[in-house]
């Protein structure tokens, strides 16, 4: 029989990250939705505490996230970073999506350095606040596509292109970036690069107005003979057309399940409400009685939590299998289809069933109907993971299935 309840040290890091969701990131909410860009001062609280959940290996997206070599190898089950990573985000993206993208020291760029450092470059950079820079003006989905150019110069390296959409782009202290260190040799020759915020030739072009996630800074960075020490280049510095770039594209498998969590909690966020508002109104949801034989609203209310459960559990699978050193290619894209689709399905009906109560500012409906969206396109779309989860179950090669 398969146990599904959560490991006692699991529950005590969840709780504590719901207990910040509920005091801090809720009650602030509206107010840095209002003020888009500007800076939430109220996280700066968070820091200490989530420096130390770091420590435990216990971040909502840090760098001791998938370093499955580091665990002991456990006989039978391994719960450790990725799950405990996942239980943490789906409690603060209860509170808030684009507060918790905010999170100091919890950029989804630690989680590349988690998948592709070296133990030595784990250490440098272990404890930094890095964000993520993959997309540019040229390509959306197609990350095997960068034209940003990486040029070993003597000890450093020099980089020159432009990046778009970066989350926490213009806060975090480092950059994650990916480019190529040879053209001519594709893919194989992309790799990912630390670049601190202070390294010359890297700024900040503009800051984006967005739908939804508002709290969080989404930056247009520049990259102009941007010099970065030679080390800083993460993981294997050899180009082997072979392999390809499953070295980079590895952090993908660790970052899916985590936007899968970020969809799940504000999915559970939106029920709660829908359910509260659904109840005051006078339409009981019964879990004995058959969906048909309810009122239309709960029959509604027990498909969007049926969609919403077996989100929830495609992310623990995925998350389980990064611990347990499983590949979770496969499950890591079928949480995030699943989940992302599932968030924005839940957010939007909440609405709808709340009729113009849902559509008003007066609760949180609207503001997590918006938030939702971005969750169903980061970290690959949902076409995109459609399409990873058909090549994965026919076997078949990105060049076979397009």
């Amino acid at each position: 029989m398969i146990n599904l309840e959560l490991p006692k040290k699991l529950r005590a890091s969840a709780n504590q990250a719901h207990q910040v969701a509920a005091q801090i990131l809720r009650p602030v909410s509206r107010k840095y939705d209002l003020a888009e860009h500007e800076y939430p001062k109220e996280l700066d609280t968070m820091a200490a505490m989530v420096e130390g959940l770091n420590d435990s290996g216990q971040g909502a997206s840090g760098a001791a996230l998938g370093r499955g070599d580091e665990q002991p190898k456990a006989v039978g089950n391994t719960n450790g970073g990725n799950m405990a990573s996942l239980m943490n985000v789906i409690e603060t993206c209860w509170g808030d999506v684009g507060l918790t993208l905010s999170i100091p020291y919890q950029g989804l760029g630690n989680s590349a350095i988690a998948a592709v450092a070296t133990d030595e470059q784990l250490e440098r950079f272990g404890k930094v606040w890095a964000s993520m820079a993959i997309t540019e003006p040229s390509f959306g989905s197609d990350s095997a596509a960068v034209t940003t150019t990486a040029v070993l110069d003597g000890d450093e390296w020099v980089l020159n292109g432009e990046k778009i959409f970066v989350t926490a782009g213009e806060r975090s202290t480092h950059v994650v970036v990916w480019a190529t260190v040879d053209k001519t040799k594709g893919r194989a020759a992309i790799k990912s690069f630390v670049v601190p915020r202070e390294a010359p030739g890297l700024s900040v072009a503009r800051l984006e107005h967005k739908l939804g996630i508002k709290a969080s800074d989404t930056a247009v960075l520049l990259l102009q003979d941007c010099r970065i020490p030679k080390d800083n280049l993460l993981g294997d510095p050899e180009v082997n057309v072979e392999k390809g770039f499953a070295g980079v594209m590895q952090t993908f498998d660790n970052t899916r399940p985590i936007v899968a969590g970020m969809a799940i909690g504000l999915g559970r966020a939106a029920l709660e409400e829908l359910r509260g508002i659904l109840e005051e109104a006078g339409v009981e949801i019964s879990y004995d009685t058959p969906a048909y034989n309810q009122h239309a609203a709960a029959a509604e209310f027990l498909a969007l939590e049926a969609d919403w459960e077996a989100s929830y559990l495609l992310a623990l699978r995925a998350a389980w299998m990064a611990d347990n050193k499983k590949p979770n290619s496969l499950e890591a894209s079928m949480s995030k289809a699943k989940a992302g689709r599932t968030g924005t399905a839940v957010s939007l009906k909440a609405v709808e069933l709340a009729g113009s109560y849902g559509y008003s500012q007066r609760p949180l409906l609207e503001k997590w109907a918006r938030d939702s969206k971005i969750l169903d396109i980061f970290e690959g779309t949902q076409q995109i993971q459609q399409l990873i989860i058909a090549r994965r179950l026919l076997g078949k090669s990105s060049a076979e299935l397009k």
